[in-house]
């Protein structure tokens, strides 16, 4: 059938992503659409068929999505179960992700069926819970719904009161207040009142409570504290099985082979076909099978009534059939003529398969939680409050305008909103006074912060540095680039790569075919007994106390056992679970399944150097001096430690009467009001060296500061003897040489001396930084100083890097040539 093509909500989605996160890692792990136009020719009965399917479209007018949280489901076989429940006319597409335990289905709202009923949100979860699943709709489209938490209900009178001021608001849609009266639910639209709005109608409306919005990260972590409860029931579920399977493993299979004096009240016949070890087995084994593996009958059960077959069922067929077979020999053994018969009971096998299966669950359980456990992280990244200006239009942090401060969840578009040192950013936004730098790497993977002046863009969830700023407020909730990246993280944790849809399909017809081919070896195997004299069958045939319906029963059993399709379900999206997770946790985003597929195309990798292959700790590695009356030019690659010493900083500077130690003084005061790494590093370096000479520390007043972009710095400072007052320049050498506001165009010829341009040109084929440093006297440049800053590798670089090459061509994107270089 031809098919319309629509453009997905995650491709949107991702579009917005990189458009509001500058990080060059997005380009290389997105498939990007192609945009080449495409021409297609369609002879006449093609022009009739598509224009048929235009017209079948055009009936389509109302397509709705809905996300919903399904439980229950163990293997692939689940899976296809739930698809297949919902392949029905009016519903689009479906999605089910099985570890993420999420479910994506679109379906036409004015569809209707032969009964006359519509598809709606609550008739899809009802479909799948009849599958047998448990199925919650987590997302609505046009209506919020929000639970607020209510402190200070003692009086219960005033409930009614509360459910109707607020069902009476404008743009809410419904209220409840449910027994204990501690959490209102409600629902409305966004377009007409905001929550904030709501907060303060009934804060004012009843000042002896106080309402609190549940946070998304709070759900989160209810959904992984769900999920961690699951864990602990499995684990503890295969506790208590392996407490009984063990002893009865021993008794079983091990018996005859330890010591008479040991096991041998095993073999104490109590009355004919009876013996003690066998009623031991029996009563160990009740316990698992009936109240332990009481969860795998009852999903056993919906699956069977639903036509479907799932893990449950093989379990439930393999365990019974063991059990049931040992309860029945044994009672048989009771009418033997053989006083002495003992017969063979497979009461082990039942308790070491539910044992093991509750295994598989708890480690299943296990990597559910672990993988969703990144998600929790990138959700708690948004701080719990944010303060902000009551009157926006006086909102400087030095005005005695009046602040207010809020859950994060009541901050609105348009606020304007101040920040701190150290506090974490609340939403995005736009700076409108003030300075700073902010840590990023949450987004871009970068550990160098981003320094950010009046109209620089901030991103909700990153870290504020040293300065205070106020930012107006351009997106909030949903619409913030955190809250985006989530979104993509569980979109792409919810789509299916091509493997694992080839895998899910096999997975929906495993459990049918294993069971066909059980009982076709069982029936194989009676019919060889049949017609075989017993001499020519196999050894297993021959043990004590077997018989041929017992072996061939074994034999079916243990096909069941072993077939197990959970691998070949949980496999692959295990892997694209801890991949997108772990990946976002560390600034990468990836799109899904086909994305991780298609890497194993890539041919060559290009990484950045500064925080990708090292560290983004920078240090001070050599200073070069400029010649001075006293002490001859030092050579280009000067040790920090030939250069620290207090007779070495008591020498005349190249601006004289400076000594070197005032001019440590003048660049730490300078470097000391920047939050640059490269300025933090230099400043850090010139304290340093100052108390390892055991000379005064840098005090002293900065005037003037004032930072060029992607040049340097410049201030003057004056010390606190009063004595010396010199104007700074720390940063470029084409900026530090000029004495004007522009870049000097001489930098390399003749303002440079041979001895600073050999120690910049050296240290630069090192892979170092160098920053220079200047004082301007009228007109008069004099270079000082020279600074070469390291960054040291990652240990994990080398290793990384090897891997890299053995797989395919690694390159290092140079900015300062903007070329690749072949590592």
């Amino acid at each position: 059938m031809p098919s319309t093509h629509t453009r997905s909500p995650s491709s949107s989605l991702i579009s917005s992503v990189i458009s509001t996160l500058p990080t060059a890692q997005l380009y290389a792990l997105f498939p990007s659409a192609s945009s080449t136009p495409q021409a297609v020719f369609l002879d006449e009965d093609d022009e009739g068929k598509v224009a048929e399917s235009s017209r079948a479209h055009a009936v389509v007018k109302d397509i709705r999505r809905v996300e919903l949280r399904v439980g229950g489901m163990t293997c692939g076989a689940c899976v296809a179960a739930i698809e297949g429940q919902l392949q029905q006319p009016g519903i689009h597409s479906v999605q089910i992700s099985l570890l993420a335990e999420r479910g994506v289905v679109e379906y036409d709202g004015a569809f209707v069926d032969e009964k006359g009923e519509r598809w709606t949100d609550a008739r899809i979860a009802e479909a799948i819970e009849d599958t047998g699943f448990d199925a919650e709709v987590v997302e609505k489209s046009n209506l919020h719904e929000v639970e607020l938490r209510i402190y200070g209900m003692e009086n219960a009178d005033l409930v009614d009161t509360l459910v109707s001021t607020t069902t009476d608001l404008a743009g809410v849609h419904s209220s409840t207040l449910p027994f204990p009266h501690t959490h209102l639910l409600l629902s409305y639209s966004p377009t007409l009142i905001s929550l904030r709005t709501i907060v303060d109608t009934l804060s004012a409306a009843f000042p002896q409570l106080s309402f609190l919005p549940r946070s998304t990260a709070n759900d989160s972590q209810l959904a992984s504290l769900q999920k961690h409860k699951e864990t602990a029931m499995w684990r503890r579920t295969f506790l208590i099985s392996a407490n009984f399977a063990v002893p009865v493993f021993i008794i079983g299979m091990m018996g005859m082979y330890l010591p008479r004096w040991l096991m041998g009240w095993t073999s104490w016949r109590l009355f004919t076909g009876i013996f003690l070890g066998d009623l031991v087995c029996l009563g160990l084994t009740i316990p698992v099978q009936v109240w332990l593996a009481r969860r795998f009958y009852v999903n056993a059960w919906k699956s069977i009534k639903h036509k479907s077959a799932t893990m449950d069922v093989l379990v439930v067929l393999g365990t019974s059939s063991a059990f049931v077979y040992s309860v029945m020999t044994m009672f048989f053994a009771m009418f033997s003529s053989d006083p002495g018969y003992h017969p063979q009971t497979f009461f082990d096998t039942s308790t070491m398969l539910i044992t093991f299966v509750s295994l598989g669950r708890y480690i299943e359980n296990l990597a559910k939680g672990k993988t969703s456990a990144a998600l929790t992280d990138l959700m708690a990244l948004t701080p719990s409050s944010a303060t902000i200006f009551i009157d926006p239009e006086v909102s400087s942090p030095s005005s005695s305008s009046a602040t207010r401060k809020i859950p994060t969840e009541l901050v609105q578009v348009g606020d304007h909103v101040l920040l701190v040192p150290g506090e974490k950013i609340p939403a995005d936004g736009m700076v409108v006074s003030g300075s700073t730098s902010v840590d990023e790497s949450m987004v871009t993977g970068e550990p160098v912060p981003v320094s950010k002046l009046v109209d620089s863009p901030v991103i909700g969830g990153t870290v504020n540095g040293l300065g205070t700023i106020t930012f107006r407020v351009t997106r909030a909730g949903s619409d913030t680039a955190l809250s985006q990246i989530v979104k993509l993280v569980e979109n792409a944790q919810t789509s299916k790569a091509p493997i694992q849809q080839f895998a899910d399909r096999v997975a929906g017809i495993f459990v049918p075919v294993v069971i066909t081919l059980s009982l076709l070896t069982f029936f194989t195997w009676m019919s060889i007994c049949s017609l075989r004299s017993s001499g020519s069958l196999p050894q297993v045939f021959h043990s004590p106390g077997v018989s041929r319906f017992g072996v061939c029963l074994k034999l079916c059993i243990s096909v069941v056992v072993v077939a197990c399709p959970c691998a070949l379900g949980l496999s692959t999206p295990t892997a694209v679970m801890v991949g997108t997770g772990v990946g976002a946790k560390n600034g990468i985003l990836i799109k899904g399944g086909k994305a991780l597929e298609a890497c194993k195309e890539v041919g060559r990798v290009v990484v950045d150097k500064t925080g990708t292959i090292t560290e983004g700790k920078v240090k001070v590695a050599a200073v070069h001096w400029g010649p001075s009356s006293n002490l001859a030019p030092t050579s280009a690659s000067t040790p920090i430690s030939d250069s620290d010493s207090a007779s070495t900083l008591s020498m005349t500077s190249a601006a004289p009467p400076l000594q070197r130690h005032t001019v440590l003084s003048l660049l730490s005061l300078s470097e000391s009001r920047s939050e640059h790494p490269l300025a933090v590093a230099v400043a850090t370096y010139g304290r340093k060296v100052l108390h390892d000479a055991r000379l005064p520390p840098p005090n002293g007043e900065v005037g003037g500061f004032e930072s060029v972009t992607g040049q340097g710095v410049e201030a003057v400072i004056r010390l606190a003897n009063g004595r010396i007052e010199e104007r700074l320049r720390v940063g470029k050498a084409d900026y530090v040489l000029s004495s004007g506001s522009k870049p000097a165009e001489a930098y390399g010829l003749t303002q440079l001396s041979p001895s600073f341009r050999q120690f910049d040109e050296t240290q630069m084929e090192m892979g170092r930084t160098v920053v220079f440093v200047s004082i301007l006297r009228n007109d008069e440049v004099i270079p000082v100083l020279a600074i070469a800053l390291s960054d040291l590798p990652k240990i994990s670089s080398a290793h990384a890097i090897r891997a890299l090459g053995r797989m395919g061509k690694i390159g290092r994107a140079s900015c300062r040539e903007r070329v690749y270089a072949t590592v």
